[in-house]
């Protein structure tokens, strides 16, 4: 049975003392563009994590559960992309990543990125974007809190492995 927008048939409609909005929208999610989709079938199946979306996220709250530099979490993921929080203090390894593309948005403080010709302080409210195969190395003599935004499949350390390497990232 196909169901059009603004339709409801009474059997597939979820429960009215559900109070939760995002009960609510997966039914119209599922309901709308997965209508094929048996009543069996969750639409967790096609979609991440619902509830993980829907929230905001207070940085500054995240940034105080990360204790460790160099250790990037993931705060947020969208489209193949993940926005990661990370505290940087000291030099990083030089390094590129073939197939990605980073940003790097500095939320606390200042860091400088070095390429191998030159190199570009990032101050707190900016944001650099550093392009695949491009060898660089972030540097903080202070403590900085950056943000980034790079596909899910990126490597912090890029081509290079060593024992800063993450390899599984953790939410924060």
């Amino acid at each position: 049975m196909i169901v059009g927008i603004g339709d409801k048939p009474d059997s597939a409609e979820p429960q009215r003392n559900h109070d939760s909005s995002i009960t609510q929208a997966a039914w119209v999610i599922q309901t709308h563009f997965f209508p094929a989709v048996s009543g069996s079938a969750r639409i967790s199946a096609h979609l991440p994590d619902i509830q993980f979306l829907m929230h905001k996220v207070n940085l500054a709250e995240k940034f105080s559960k990360i204790a460790e530099y160099w250790k990037p979490y993931i705060a947020a993921e969208l489209n193949g992309q993940c926005i990661k929080l990370d505290k940087l203090k000291g030099e990083f390894v030089f390094h590129h990543h073939e197939h990605e593309d980073e940003m790097f948005l500095v939320v606390k403080g200042r860091f400088r990125m070095e390429f191998r010709d030159r190199h570009e302080w990032v101050e707190e409210g900016e944001f650099i974007v550093v392009s695949r195969g491009v060898e660089h190395r972030s540097v903080a003599d202070e403590e900085c809190w950056i943000l980034l935004f790079e596909p899910a499949s990126t490597l912090n350390t890029g081509n290079v492995v060593n024992e800063r390497t993450v390899a599984q990232l953790e939410r924060v």
